[in-house]
């Protein structure tokens, strides 16, 4: 049997930290009809306010072929509506509906739940290790060029 050095053992259970947050997520936004490329466009708009397609496209790093296809299931779901751009009548602005902030602050609110679940506990200086050490992996995988990136398959 193959002995796993440290590092490969710590990767696994990044893995399977992963994992688990990755089912949790997809099962908690499927309750709410929603993808996570479509709650992360909730959250540009959460934090950015109204935009044209072609802002959220930017802001998501996606192609406008796929913001659209993400705003029509948002809109089809009642999470946003197109609305005319006050100022230039060719575009029109992605606009958060009542249904959508209701669900985006109760996602906010289930986050904050579960930071507190996770890390309420830990003490201070291994917690603070924690963060630190997750900041150097992420710095090392954005430094090889890895990042979020929505598929079309995910809208």
């Amino acid at each position: 049997m193959k002995v796993i050095d440290r590092h490969e053992a710590a990767l696994d259970r990044i893995l399977e930290l992963v994992v688990l947050l990755n089912h949790d997520m997809t099962q908690s936004l499927a309750r709410d009809g929603l993808t996570v490329s479509r709650a992360h466009l909730l959250w540009e708009l959460r934090h950015r306010g109204p935009m044209t397609q072609r802002d959220v496209a930017e802001a998501l790093k996606v192609s406008a072929r796929t913001i659209t296809g993400l705003v029509d299931g948002l809109v089809a779901t009642g999470f946003v509506t197109r609305e005319p751009h006050p100022t230039d009548r060719r575009a029109t602005l992605v606009t958060f509906t009542e249904h959508a902030a209701t669900t985006v602050a109760a996602m906010e609110r289930d986050q904050q739940k579960f930071a507190h679940l996770l890390f309420a506990g830990m003490p201070d200086e291994q917690f603070d290790c924690f963060v630190a050490g997750l900041g150097d992996v992420l710095t090392r995988l954005r430094d090889q060029g890895l990042s979020y990136e929505i598929r079309e398959d995910d809208q």
